[in-house]
């Protein structure tokens, strides 16, 4: 299962089932689990660990050196979950010393063409990434996140559980969960309902999420029956506590409509 002009360093390990294309190069401290396959020219640096049931594409560049000026040659690693398929000529570097020395990618996520996930980004599960997205370093992406072509995330950012951002956007602050955002620079558009329906939200729940969006993303000052109305769907909701939460950890700040 492994084709004979694979090259293989002796240092690494695959399960007995992993399929290798013609032309891989597999590096030294590289661990692939098991039914994963390797296109034509996959290029995998280590230390990598790659877990189960993931299907990596030609010319896909995976734990590679970091894309940074200060790295040093420190050791870190890049870990990938279980069942992701990554297209072609996608690029996901390793982390630095400077964070925790890690990238991460969860499990099950749909990453096109082209995307790019740099250093110490922490990406979780059943996400999607289309075509041309790019992560600068330090990214967080929350599970079930969707980034339109050529979304462009900066450094440091945070895009929340659920969130959509159209093609073509450029985010420079924290995008919350739930949220849709589009433009350049992003701005918000409201909440992503029909996102949300389609992953079996109640609508009870999407109503109070909405609440909660016109009065965290919104700006201006909360009035006393407002923010007791935002307590209450705090205590009924987790998925509205979820909301409030990210939106006060931001240590960037969110993206907010504009006045």
């Amino acid at each position: 299962m492994i084709h004979p002009t694979a090259l293989i360093d002796p240092a690494a390990e695959l399960a007995e089932d992993v399929e290798v294309g013609p032309y891989c190069i597999v590096g030294a401290r590289v661990r692939i689990g098991p039914r994963t396959r390797l296109g034509p020219h996959v290029v995998i640096q280590g230390p990598t660990r790659i877990g189960a049931d993931n299907r990596i594409f030609q010319f896909a560049s995976l734990g590679e050196i970091p894309q940074d000026k200060k790295y040093r040659g420190e050791d870190s690693e890049l870990i990938i979950g279980d069942g992701n398929t990554i297209r072609e000529y996608v690029t996901i570097n390793r982390g630095t010393s400077l964070d925790r020395g890690r990238t991460s990618v969860g499990d099950r996520n749909w990453i096109m063409a082209y995307v790019h996930i740099a250093h110490d980004c922490v990406v979780g599960s059943d996400t999607i990434f289309s075509n041309g997205a790019t992560l600068a370093g330090h990214v967080v992406i929350e599970d079930h996140a969707t980034l339109g072509g050529f979304t462009l995330v900066h450094q440091f950012c945070r895009i929340g559980a659920y969130a959509f951002c159209g093609m073509g956007t450029a985010i420079n602050r924290d995008v919350p969960p739930y949220v849709m955002v589009a433009g350049n620079p992003a701005k918000p558009y409201g909440l992503n309902k029909e996102g949300l329906r389609r992953k079996g939200f109640r609508e009870e729940t999407i109503r109070a999420l909405q609440r909660a969006y016109k009065l965290l993303v919104r700006r201006g000052p909360l009035a006393d029956y407002e923010r007791v109305q935002l307590a209450e769907d705090r205590r009924a909701h987790p998925e509205v506590e979820r909301f409030a939460r990210f939106v006060e950890g931001s240590a960037r700040g969110i993206l907010r409509e504009p006045n």
